[in-house]
């Protein structure tokens, strides 16, 4: 369980003339990343490979994603003098090459995990190169190479070497000049002993600590929840009688209630808790927004302004354009037929262009101005004063008729000459249309409408006075409009404009000429131009928004970053203020309350409400103890208010909290008691059952997990319970006979892996049917008060746990907790023995040769026999992120679910 010394310090291991022509190969599969600082923060590096092998060149391209290689041996110069080692790889590479005398050392390590070069690519980057190493013949030379291949391009890595004198190539270093380090074949996966570790890959090593860069999750910080089960406890005398004792019978249980197959997900309630626990992955949420409720396709495209309401001052509303539009102004159906352009679709606008002119006015009322059909039909009422950007218009004179004035689509093919210059070149964003350069043409229109089509109907002249509306003839209409004088402005982006007709050209030949899609323009902007305001004055206001009023406490199974449900703190203070004041008056008022280290409440609207309480408490002003009891907040209410709320809400309850008070209760108040059988005891055995098959370094790391847990906790009331499915690649018992755990036991079975029966084997081998059994799996990372953590969430006859595991994502590590929460869950479960039996044990008949879905199997038997499943996520309890490929069944066609 201890990481061996240095051996490259110390003496060479015993070398043998066999091992020449191959070097070891060590590979770390699935694992994310690369740069070779992603290798070091793998869980197994440097010891604890996914694959021992070897290779006969330095030039390895296995044709794979997201692995880590590790190559070492000997290199044996062929003859004297100054060397020099080339490396080309498309990723992360670190070379180390030295004497076994420390004579010379040299490390290559690009740091970004961004370099990348071509197969036989030497010269490259600078760092690719080492410097002149004196070597000799008669010597041979330790080498170390590490590789990071992530899942994009070519994946090769290759070293070669040449003498320094001049026009020498260098060449990849073959089998004739490398050696074994060690002879593998025979040993078995959780044999190490004979690993070298240099500064290169040693865990202890400066160049390992540098690797790890501060990570955002909130759960890192140092919570006292995570040390508070090393404060020794109260007395048990202290507490007892302290309240009087209640019947505890929640409505929720579903005791002897049919549930249908896989049903008993809807029935599992998650608990609140206080203060703020911080398993909320804040730090997912860049990718996942799920715990605000909105759909992301919302999300991104309106982001969260509507939770915002913008400071504007009256001027500004009252310089703000508006369009009085009147149903009467419109064409009819048959009018705007005439007028429809055959191709809509290859005259729209490209939307790089609608994105870079943008109209400086509101988009939902200057909107309205494109809202009219392909057609492009849109009339004003020259009666109506309209204020304008600039300022306000004046009124004008009485009319007597409406004109309609008609805004055309851009004709591809065709080039118009421009119309006079607006009357106020300011309010519209239109340029004067500039000469282009051609970079891609578009397919000619089929149908092109000819000049002749375009329809204008004038009433009325319109005049352009200072401080009124403009109406302005478009630059593509045709020249029937601009002979009646009649000036149309169209609201068509300018990249869909042709240029203006240049003299001196053939009219045919500009109407040839096609309009590209994206072209660059030249000559000066006119000073007409405005480009788009941006108010960096502009403020909001905004409201206190509690997102976690919006939860429910039924399992949601649709967001796996949201944390615990958050409890009120009036609500805690309230129910510690009525505890303490019991506790003092039954022990002489020896006790003060230092902290409020965790409440977890669980809801009840029809009884009452479940509490948690663990308090840090001072002992007559000196010692410190540690409380943690169950508590009961019963409701007496009426018969018809019991009646009315016998059938629990369910996942329609929201998770604002209703205060008792509004309650018709007998009483006048709640009445804070004791509930009965529902005590937690401290020193309960837990027993750790994991069935496994072939998963040596999994196992030799569980182990060594189980043997840190018992170090820091010091608790010997716990047991490690190992089903081998004929595991041929480590000694199982032997690595449990030599780990230092309190105690152990070994099952061994054949045939093929079977998770259903390897744990109801483990189960059968407690004796004791009044202490804990802890479902478990094998790559987990438990923190170190998850036996605290399953003794109080366990009660015989009333509660089972089901604590939620987080699972880390590819090339994530317990130190940068990237993952998420596995909601839909339920593998790791802890339960009394004698009610795991008494709800039948697992399934092994149904899941004889596949797994997946025994855990919601048994989840729906133990709600169905009256137990409650405690849920709630707990800090630091991950999922290791792992290789499937090997696992359990190499023959199996089934993927696990694991």
């Amino acid at each position: 369980t201890r990481r061996p010394k240095l051996n490259l310090t110390k003496q060479a291991l015993p070398w043998d003339e066999k091992y020449k022509g191959k070097a070891n190969l060590h590979i770390f599969e699935d694992w994310c990343g690369g740069a070779v600082r992603h290798l070091r923060k793998n869980l197994h590096f440097p010891l604890f490979p996914h694959t021992r092998t070897t290779v006969k060149k330095l030039a390895v391209s296995p044709k794979w994603k997201n692995y880590g290689l590790r190559i070492f041996g000997y290199i044996h110069p062929f003859k004297d003098g100054e060397w020099g080692s080339w490396a080309s790889s498309p990723l992360g590479l670190g070379l180390c090459l030295l004497s076994w005398q420390l004579l010379a050392v040299h490390f290559f390590f690009p740091q970004l995990g961004t370099e990348w070069t071509a197969p036989g690519e030497f010269t490259k980057f600078s760092s690719q190169v080492s410097k002149p190493l004196r070597l000799m013949s008669s010597r041979r030379y330790y080498f170390e190479l590490l590789h990071k291949q992530d899942d994009r391009g070519s994946d090769h890595v290759e070293v070669g070497w040449r003498v320094f004198l001049p026009s020498l190539k260098f060449e990849v270093i073959d089998s004739s000049y490398i050696s074994l380090y060690a002879d593998e074949s025979t040993l078995k996966m959780n044999h190490v002993e004979h690993i070298p570790q240099s500064l290169a890959s040693h865990s202890g090593s400066y160049l390992w600590e540098t690797q790890w860069d501060e990570h955002g999750a909130d759960m890192l910080k140092s919570d006292p929840r995570d040390t508070f089960f090393l404060t020794p406890a109260i007395e048990p005398s202290r507490v007892e009688n302290v309240l009087v004792p209640c019947a505890y019978s929640p409505t929720y249980v579903v005791k002897d209630f049919p549930i249908a197959r896989y049903q008993g997900l809807q029935f599992v309630y998650l608990s609140f808790v206080y203060p703020n626990d911080f398993t909320r992955l804040t730090h997912m949420e860049t990718e996942n927004k799920c715990f605000y409720r909105e759909s992301p396709l919302y999300l991104e495209k309106f982001g969260f302004y509507k939770y915002m309401k913008m400071d504007e001052e009256e001027e500004d509303r009252r310089q703000r354009a508006f369009l009085f539009l009147n149903p009467d102004n419109f064409l009819e159906d048959d009018e705007e037929d005439e007028d429809a352009v055959d191709s809509p679709e290859a005259t729209d606008p490209p939307p790089k262009a609608r994105k870079n002119l943008e109209l400086p006015s509101e988009e939902d009322e200057l909107g309205l101005l494109m809202s009219s059909k392909r057609a492009g039909v849109l009339s004003l009422q020259s009666h109506l004063s309209i204020p304008i950007l600039g300022g306000r218009a004046k009124t004008p004179g009485p009319s007597k008729s409406v004109e309609k004035v008609y805004v055309t689509r851009l004709q591809l093919g065709k080039r118009k000459a421009p119309a006079q210059e607006p009357a106020f070149p300011s309010i519209f964003l239109y340029p004067k249309l500039l000469k282009r350069v051609q970079l891609r043409s578009r397919t000619p229109q089929k149908h092109p409408i000819t000049s002749s089509k375009l329809r204008t109907e004038t009433h009325k002249d319109v005049t352009a006075a200072p401080g009124r509306m403009a109406v302005t003839t478009d630059y593509n209409s045709s020249e029937v409009t601009r002979s009646q004088g009649t000036r149309v402005t169209s609201f068509l982006k300018t990249s869909e404009r042709t240029a203006s007709q240049q003299e001196g050209k053939g009219q045919e030949e500009e109407e040839e000429e096609e309009v590209s899609d994206y072209s660059y323009e030249t000559g000066e902007l006119p000073q007409s131009w405005l480009e788009d305001s941006i108010n960096w004055q502009r403020t909001f206001s905004v409201s206190s928004v509690d997102f976690e009023l919006l939860r429910s406490d039924w399992n949601d199974l649709r967001c796996n970053v949201s944390g615990n449900l958050q409890l009120s703190e009036s609500e805690v203070v309230d129910v510690v203020a009525q505890y303490m004041e019991k506790l003092n008056e039954k022990n002489g008022g020896i006790y003060t309350l230092l902290r409020i280290i965790n409440v977890e409440k669980r809801r009840d609207t029809a009884r009452g409400n479940r509490y948690l309480l663990e308090l840090e408490l001072a002992e007559r002003g000196q010692r410190t103890v540690r409380l943690s009891e169950y508590v009961y907040v019963l409701l007496h209410q009426s018969k018809q208010d019991d009646s009315a709320e016998a059938n629990p809400e369910g996942p329609a309850l929201g998770a604002t909290e209703a205060q008792p008070s509004t309650w018709s209760i007998l009483y006048g108040k709640p009445i804070l008691c004791r509930p009965l059988q529902l005590s937690w005891k401290q020193d309960i055995m837990v027993h750790f059952v994991v069935p496994v098959k072939n998963q040596a370094r999994w196992v030799q790391q569980f182990i060594s997990d189980m043997v840190s847990l018992y170090d820091i906790t010091k608790d010997a009331n716990f047991n490690v319970i190992l089903v081998d499915f004929d595991s041929d690649d480590m000694d199982i018992e032997k690595a449990l006979q030599d780990a230092r755990l309190p105690r152990y036991q070994y099952l061994r079975r054949t045939g093929n892996f079977e998770r259903s029966a390897g744990l109801q084997a483990g189960v059968d081998m407690v004796e004791d049917g009044h202490s804990i059994v802890f479902l478990c799996d094998l790559h987990i990372h438990f923190p170190p008060n998850i036996l605290d953590s399953i003794r109080k969430h366990c009660v015989e006859g009333k509660l089972a746990y089901a604590p939620i595991v987080m699972r880390l994502s590819c090339g994530s590590s317990p130190r940068e907790p990237n993952g998420y929460w596995e909601v839909n869950g339920f593998g790791l479960f802890g339960i009394y023995k004698s009610d795991f039996d008494r709800v039948g044990g697992m399934n092994t008949e149904e899941f004889r040769d596949r797994w997946g879905g025994e855990d919601w199997e048994l989840l729906d038997r133990v709600l169905q026999s009256g137990l409650e499943v405690e849920r709630l996520r707990l800090r630091n309890f991950y999922h290791y992120y792992h290789s499937k490929r090997g696992m359990w069944n190499a023959h199996s066609k089934k993927s696990p679910k694991d």
